[in-house]
């Protein structure tokens, strides 16, 4: 079975249910969205199928095999992740940071260690920040260096946490173009938490959407974001609409 499934996973702290159990599938090669309002469970979810979180019920597995059975190091070779936050303590520069990805490579690395780096910096358009301080960098500009250390990390899976949120509308589209290119071209499995509904009609193949802590609907990405769902979960009307390019978006109010 290739990919990452839960099977009836579910997060709970203190009494307190994150995630409901879950039952979900994905597959490499498509852009998934994990949709919902706040406090849904989304980041939940997605600290499930890192493997950064263990489910309290039910079980996670990648490629047919449980993630709790597997050791950090060589998950960190399949997955990358990007969290919503991961402040840096010292004064690296920003190319450091990128090379802190291929720090699971370590043992085995690449003919090519400082390539990787490069094309992932000119990738999200970082490469003439490589010898700036990190925590000199505008909010936008450590989104897209972080963005570049988990491209330079590799592996099949990319798991991204809101990484839109602090970049502007140009560096959103091109963010997300680039994730969307990767997946198409080479297979990438990329699942990334995302609140504007519009990024996720144009840019992803499938969605999954959260509610009250509990799997909404999950598939294609126009059947699971629907007028009907859009107002049950967020309370909000809204009706399709053609955008200038012919794609669907939808229009709020």
């Amino acid at each position: 079975m290739t990919g990452f499934a839960c099977e009836g996973a579910a997060a709970l702290v203190g009494g307190k249910t994150l995630l409901q159990p879950t039952d979900l599938r994905l597959v490499p090669g498509r852009v998934t969205a994990i949709l919902g309002p706040n406090g849904a469970g989304k980041s939940t979810l997605l600290a499930l199928l890192s493997g950064e979180r263990r489910p309290s019920r039910g079980r996670v597995l990648l490629d047919g095999q449980d993630l709790a059975g597997m050791a950090p190091a060589a998950l960190a070779l399949r997955r990358a992740v990007m969290a919503q936050e991961a402040p840096v303590a010292f004064d690296f520069l920003a190319r450091e940071v990128v090379e802190l990805g291929r720090y699971p490579h370590r043992l085995r690395p690449s003919a090519d260690e400082a390539g990787i780096v490069a094309q992932a910096m000119r990738d999200t358009g970082v490469a003439h920040l490589a010898d700036r301080v990190f925590n000199s960098l505008s909010g936008g500009e450590k989104a897209r260096v972080h963005l570049a250390r988990a491209l330079a990390q590799g592996g099949r899976w990319l798991l991204l946490d809101e990484p839109t949120a602090a970049l502007d509308l140009a560096h959103q589209h091109q963010a997300l173009q680039l994730l969307r290119r990767l997946a198409h071209a080479q297979g990438l499995g990329v699942v990334l938490v995302l609140h504007d509904l519009n990024l996720a009609l144009r840019y992803a193949d499938g969605a999954v959407l959260l509610a009250d802590a509990a799997l909404q609907a999950a598939g294609p990405v126009r059947e699971v974001l629907t007028p009907e769902r859009v107002l049950a979960v967020w309370g909000v009307q809204c009706s399709a609409a053609a955008a200038g390019d012919g794609m669907l978006q939808y229009l709020f109010g």
